[in-house]
This record gives C-alpha cells, sequence and structure tokens, in this order.
C-alpha cells in the first residue's frame, strides 16, 4: 500500500493478528548483509537498544517474516549452518532425518534421541526497525535496518497486540503514529541471551512530520527474499551437505543407529509426525538465545567447507 493508505487504514490488529497466526516464511543465506542490524553486547553479555519496529512495506502482507533453519556441528568437525526447507512448505532431510532417528527408541536418553535435539530446525523472525539508540554504535541511529529475532521478542509483539489483562489497552507496535519503542535488554543467563527483561514504551509517534515519516517508510527493505523458493538449495543439495558434515555415504543406517543405541533398551518406537519430532526435540527455547549472532558465528566456522 502507499504511505498515504497506510496511515489511513492503520489500526487494523485483528487483520494483522489473523494474517499472523498463518503467516510462514523462509531467509536468504547471507552472513554479512548490511541490511542486517545486530545488537552489540559487552563482555558480560549484557547489551541495550532502542527500537522501532516499522510497518509492512508495499505489498507485503506483514510486518515480519517466519523462517526456519539448522546450525549443528558434525563427528567430522564441519559444520552444518542452512535453512530449512519446511519454511517454505517442502520436505527438508534434516527434518526427515531426525524423525527417523526420535522414531528408533521410546527413550528421551538414547544417542539418537540426543542427535535429533542437537539437529532441531530453530525459529527465526524478521522486522524491518528503526534503531532509536545504539549506545555501542551510535552511527546506526535514525537508519532503517532489517531485525532478525526469535520466538521470546516475537511473543512481545503479540502480546502487544493481543494483552493479557483486560485493563491493557492492544496496542499496534508497528504503527508509526500511535504505536511503541522497544527497549531491547539483553543479558547472559546460563550461556545464552536472555531478553525478558526487554519490554514496549509508553505509545508514541514515531515523528511529527508526514514527511520524515514518509522518508523512512520509503527506506524499508523487502522481505521477498526471506520466502523466495529461489534462495534455498535444492533438498538433493541439502542432503549432499548433510552426508558431508556427518560424514557417511548416505544417512546413518540402521547398523550403524542400532550400535549407537546399543547401550540402552530396545523398546517399541512411537510414530509420530516430522513437526511432532522437531517441537519434541527442543528441549532449549527456540527463541532468542543466540539468534542475532548465530548464523554469523557459525559462518566462520563453516567457511572451510
Amino acid at each position: 500500500m502507499s504511505f498515504a493508505n497506510l496511515k489511513r487504514n492503520r489500526g487494523s490488529i485483528d487483520k494483522l493478528v489473523k494474517a499472523a497466526e498463518a503467516a510462514g516464511g523462509g531467509s536468504t543465506k547471507s552472513y554479512k548483509d548490511e541490511r542486517v542490524w545486530k545488537p552489540t553486547v559487552d563482555k558480560a553479555g549484557n547489551g541495550y537498544a532502542v527500537l522501532r519496529f516499522l510497518p509492512a512495506a508495499e505489498g507485503e502482507p506483514l510486518p515480519f517474516v517466519k523462517y526456519w533453519d539448522h546450525g549443528f556441528k558434525g563427528p567430522t568437525g564441519k559444520w552444518y549452518i542452512e535453512r530449512s526447507l519446511t519454511t517454505i512448505g517442502l520436505e527438508d532431510p534434516v527434518g526427515e532425518m531426525n524423525s527417523r532417528l526420535w522414531n528408533m527408541v521410546d527413550d528421551d536418553k538414547s544417542p539418537t534421541r540426543k542427535q535429533a535435539r542437537d539437529q532441531k530446525r530453530r525459529l527465526h523472525y524478521s522486522s524491518n526497525i528503526m534503531v532509536i539508540s545504539d549506545p555501542s554504535n551510535p552511527e546506526n541511529e535514525g537508519k532503517v535496518f532489517l531485525y532478525e529475532y526469535g520466538k521470546k521478542i516475537h511473543d512481545k509483539i503479540m502480546d502487544s497486540w493481543q494483552p493479557s489483562f483486560a485493563d491493557e489497552k492492544p496496542v499496534d507496535p508497528f504503527d508509526m503514529w500511535e504505536g511503541a519503542n522497544f527497549k531491547l535488554k539483553i543479558r547472559q543467563v546460563e550461556g545464552y541471551r536472555n531478553y525478558d527483561k526487554s519490554e514496549f514504551d509508553a505509545q508514541s509517534a514515531l515523528n511529527e512530520s508526514d514527511e520524515y515519516l514518509e522518508g523512512i517508510y520509503d527506506s524499508m527493505h523487502s522481505l521477498a527474499s526471506y520466502t523466495d523458493p529461489a534462495q534455498f538449495k535444492s533438498y538433493d543439495d541439502l542432503k549432499k551437505k548433510l552426508e558431508s558434515v556427518l560424514g557417511v555415504a548416505s544417512e546413518p543406517s540402521m547398523q550403524q543407529q542400532a550400535q549407537m543405541n546399543a547401550e540402552m533398551p530396545q523398546a517399541p518406537a512411537r510414530s509420530m509426525p516430522a513437526q511432532s519430532i522437531e517441537e519434541m526435540a527442543s528441549s532449549v527455547d527456540d527463541g532468542d538465545a543466540g539468534t542475532e549472532d548465530t548464523m554469523s558465528y557459525f559462518a566462520k566456522l563453516a567457511s572451510g567447507d
């Protein structure tokens, strides 16, 4: 929609919530994307910034996109860091392998289930933002970026749209006129980045000038690359990469899998859908545990592949 239509039609939170509940998406594999803003933390793992989430760009149904990826190290020492084809509704070789590994034995402590957990897919979101305050990198302030974040921050957005208590007013944090700044507060908790203290500020206009706001709106980045099938590797290419990382000619044979579980009691395995396997394997929160810097960090480790 045009900027004029954006201003005229703002406030339709119900439509955004319904669309969000059915949303999906994916992303280009890019580790040094200048469009993407990443928070900076100190040596203790603490960080602070103030952001403003921006509305959906013209032609895009939502102000965010959802995607999945996998990032793990195989026994070869190589890393597998790839977007999951399940993002765009296709079968993915890692997801299929995880289902088989999970179903081999009915014991959560088995080596095969541990492998499935280690290889689980991870959930991410991306939105356009304007950086209001970035003490560590003040040159970013006033600029528009993409921001990739996890489930915990997304939950805070949804809670702003749909508050839990009757005395709380629904707020669209993506609204330029009646939205709210987001105070990003990062702590290091048990080895992972924690965002629990992050919160939305009081409602306020991003700026009083429509001319200024239109400039911000026109500066936003398209989210289309996150959902473009052309940006994903093929099933066969992903499987080949997976086999290389695991050091097998094909996925682990039944004999190899049986050997992994040799010391574990063998009970009849219960079959379950691949999606349930991925969810059950998520022993660590899929949300914001290192989401922002995971891909760039893994990229350096995988550069020798």
